[in-house]
């Protein structure tokens, strides 16, 4: 019987041996195939290829304004990024980080708004921050909890979420926190409500510039280090790796499943609540419903593509930071539309996306004797 059944032309199978040099130069290669891809919608629309790339690389990292602007992209990327890896390592898909930042920021825009001038500067930022981490945190936890009683799709509920955080502060914007009359919009923050700058000089080739950020750029790479320490090295992080690999086996081990995804989605939202209170109070000064900016979702790829690597991250958020805010340049500075600056972000994140495929998997074609051949 078994005789009979045909071998498949081609199947996948995961791979066990790949060679880390190995797999670092795959994905240094799919950045290169990336580049050269983006040379033909460029062509296309009669750019010069060399010239662009250029653009991008000076409009982004080569002057103190772009290199402050570039970061201020990165800041928030990397912290959405660490917040949801607990979650993916868990295999919780928790797509609500947007809204996890937005209710973050609402929480803090209220202190911001209504205690200035009531409490020292430290005090008042002290509390933006604390009711941030608390207000992202429990938005994360309600999905958490009907996952844990009642199994419900996390992914379609945190999903959902998120337009519910992004409508209540809409209804903010327009209503009982509205400025001037018909403006539809909040107030700035007052300066002891805003997050203090410090600099730094930085060396980038035979350049040296010195670049301006606020302090929530130290507690993210802090939170970098703590993140790689919480899931690498402590019982909760063994915890969340034992459910990701098999729920049944985490339950026959004696944990509670239901607490552990929890617990670990409080801690993602209340990290997603505090890049909310790191835009609001360290780069917008304001809040209005499109706080979040798609950061969420962004960081999703970012985790991705890091394989929830904490250090890898950094570098993952520079970069996609640099194709932004260097796109934004190309397009002011060689009138190149938009369109083609989102074609050729897309085409490096589909080649890099890719590429993790032909790492964790080899492609075994049926040979002519019914022999497999590996590629």
């Amino acid at each position: 019987m078994s005789e009979n059944i045909k071998t498949p032309f081609v199947r996948l199978a995961k791979r066990t041996d790949m060679n880390p040099r190995k797999a670092m130069a795959i994905r240094i290669a799919s950045i290169a195939v990336a580049l050269l891809l983006g040379f033909i919608p460029m062509m296309i629309s009669g750019t010069n290829p060399f010239e662009a790339y250029s653009v991008i690389i000076q409009g982004s990292l080569l002057r103190r304004t772009y290199l402050n602007q570039t970061v201020k992209i990165a800041i928030p990327l990397l912290g959405c990024a660490l917040a949801i890896a607990p979650c993916f390592k868990m295999r919780f898909w928790n797509i609500g980080a947007e809204g996890q930042i937005t209710i973050g920021a609402m929480c803090a825009t209220y202190f911001a708004l209504f205690w200035y001038g009531r409490v020292p500067h430290v005090v008042l930022l002290l509390m933006m921050f604390l009711v941030s981490l608390i207000g992202g945190g429990i938005w994360a936890l309600i999905p958490a909890f009907f996952k844990a009683k009642w199994n419900t799709n996390e992914t379609l509920f945190t999903l959902m979420m998120n337009y519910i955080a992004i409508g209540i502060v809409a209804w903010l914007q327009g209503g009982p926190w509205e400025g001037r009359k018909g403006s539809q919009l909040i107030p700035m923050f007052d300066k002891s409500a805003r997050l203090p700058d410090f600099n730094f000089l930085i060396g980038i080739g035979e350049h040296e510039i010195s670049l301006t950020s606020h302090v929530g750029l130290i507690f993210i790479l802090i939170l970098v280090w703590l993140m790689y320490i919480y899931m690498n090295k402590t019982k909760q992080g063994y915890e969340i790796a034992v459910i990701g690999d098999s729920v049944n086996t985490a339950r026959y081990a004696g944990m509670n499943v239901g607490n552990i995804i929890m617990r670990t989605m409080f801690i993602s939202g209340a990290i997603s609540g505090f890049v909310g209170f790191l835009i609001v109070s360290g780069a917008n000064y304001t809040l209005y419903s499109g706080v979040a900016d798609g950061v969420g979702f962004t960081a999703i790829t970012v985790a991705w593509l890091s394989q929830l690597n904490p250090f890898a991250m950094i570098i993952i958020s520079m970069m996609l930071a640099v194709l932004e805010k260097g796109a934004n340049t190309l397009q002011t500075r060689m009138q190149v539309p938009a369109s083609i600056s989102d074609i050729i972000t897309g085409i490096l994140l589909f080649t890099m996306l890719s590429c993790e495929f032909f790492i964790n998997y080899r492609l075994i074609f049926r040979g002519r004797a019914g022999k497999e051949e590996k590629v």
